[in-house]
């Protein structure tokens, strides 16, 4: 792995130096264990701790098949489904894994008893499988989350529809949380050459998701002069939601938790920003029952601020806590569009605003390769910026994780694997100058 590391670390990208590096017979990856699934039976949610259920344990090198290849991992990310993973909720994934293990002799490698978790990479592609012809050994590249297998004629319209569409390093293994993974080739993209390796490791899940909820004819569509609701706007995902309405001339209400996270949504270039715990928001009067006096003082709170406008579009992902406010305060005709549900995943709203408002709920997930290609070229092309806020080693994914189930983060947080330290991996430093500021914009946040 040494071997590996000096030479990515040398600058040589020469197809020849890499394909005649050895492939070791093992490599370190973060792992939950099959046998550990039951640990947090009949703890609450907020108490699961991941640092108790990751592990840094050494993992034999899986086969490589058609189509694949194996990546050097110079960074990863942390993204909720590993969060998820790391606390067995709301199933354990390795149901995931053996129902995958069941289609094919080649998909039975997935069926383990430790997974290897993580859906984010940036690296170097090492090896390549049979029928793979756009990418080869000695490529910088990143990594979208969307393993598909696309033998079923609905998936060829959008990837996300295929009955075999899976995530990667969640309903997949041998994830980006590790010194090798392993991916279809056609998950891989041009590592954006201005960023760092942690940097760039970073936007992936999050970016495509916000591209394909907010962006994409499969999701929102937001168009100029649009006013969006943004949910966790400093968060993983908002953030990039945040910026996308900035760039498209829509108008971003910015909804934090904090005075830090506002002040991160107004560096950002959001002018409009609703401290949700400052102005004491309840959506719940208890366990069951929902109070809508507070919402609608939060939709007089947005009026507010709009000067009298209504959400066109609310980007939800909070889930239960928040969806009932969410549906009464999109405009009459109005689209709230949902992913995630971190709060909760079922459900309840007054079905009255939403049926005699001709309002439409969306669901949205990840993003198909077209989508996920756009999004990754608006990084690319420094119209949208990764949102890192720190970077925890390979060591410490435990604490990682759980600093952001426990929302101690704002933006995204990355994890350093073959990177001996942050800061390395920028090949166009003249592309970086003029960018350095947004992009070190949540920077120790």
């Amino acid at each position: 792995m040494q071997a590996i590391r000096d030479a990515i670390l040398s600058g040589d990208r020469s197809q020849e130096t890499f394909a005649n590096l050895e492939i070791p017979q093992s490599y370190r990856a973060v792992t939950v264990h099959k046998d550990e699934a039951g640990m947090f039976e009949g703890q609450a949610s907020r108490d699961k701790d991941p640092r108790k259920s990751l592990h840094l344990d050494e993992v034999p090198v899986p086969e490589l098949g058609p189509g694949e290849a194996i990546v050097a991992v110079m960074a990863s990310a942390i993204n909720y489904n590993t969060v998820w993973t790391s606390i067995f909720e709301p199933v354990s994934t390795f149901g995931f894994l053996e129902r995958y293990g069941r289609t094919s002799p080649l998909a039975k490698r997935h069926d383990l008893p430790y997974h290897i978790v993580g859906s984010d990479l940036s690296g170097v592609v090492l090896r390549t499988g049979p029928g793979v012809h756009a990418w080869k050994p000695g490529d910088e590249v990143v990594a979208h989350c969307l393993s598909v297998e696309l033998e079923h004629p609905d998936g060829h319209n959008d990837t996300m529809l295929d009955p075999e569409q899976r995530i990667w390093g969640f309903e997949t293994n041998f994830g980006g949380l590790a010194e090798l993974a392993l991916v279809k080739a056609n998950q891989l993209m041009p590592k954006p050459d201005h960023l760092t390796w942690e940097e760039a490791a970073s936007p992936g899940l999050v970016n495509s998701t916000a591209y394909r909820q907010l962006v994409s004819r499969n999701g929102a569509g937001m168009k100029l002069g649009d006013t969006v609701l943004i949910w966790g706007a400093s968060g993983g995902l908002g953030s990039y939601a945040t910026q996308m309405a900035l760039a498209s001339g829509a108008t971003p209400v910015c909804v934090v938790s904090s005075p830090d996270k506002a002040d991160i949504c107004k560096a950002m270039g959001a002018e409009l920003v609703i401290d949700r715990n400052a102005e004491g928001y309840k959506f719940w009067k208890d366990e069951t029952t929902q109070d809508p006096r507070e919402w609608k003082r939060f939709g007089a709170k947005i009026r507010e601020l709009t000067g009298g406008k209504d959400p066109d579009i609310v980007f939800e992902h909070p889930g239960r806590e928040t969806f009932g406010a969410s549906v009464y305060v999109a405009r009459k005709g109005g689209t709230i569009v949902t992913c995630a549900s971190t709060s909760g995943f079922m459900h309840e709203y007054d079905n009255r605003y939403l049926w005699m408002n001709l309002k439409r709920i969306i669901g949205s997930h990840f993003a198909n390769y077209r989508e996920a290609f756009e999004a990754n070229d608006l990084i690319n092309r420094g119209l949208i910026h990764p949102t890192l806020s720190r970077t925890y080693a390979l060591e410490d994914v435990g604490q990682a994780a759980y600093d952001v189930h426990r929302n101690r983060h704002q933006g995204k947080v990355g994890v350093l694997a073959l990177a001996p330290e942050p800061g390395l991996g920028v090949s166009n430093p003249a592309k970086r100058a003029p960018l350095e500021a947004a992009i070190n914009r949540f920077r120790n946040a």
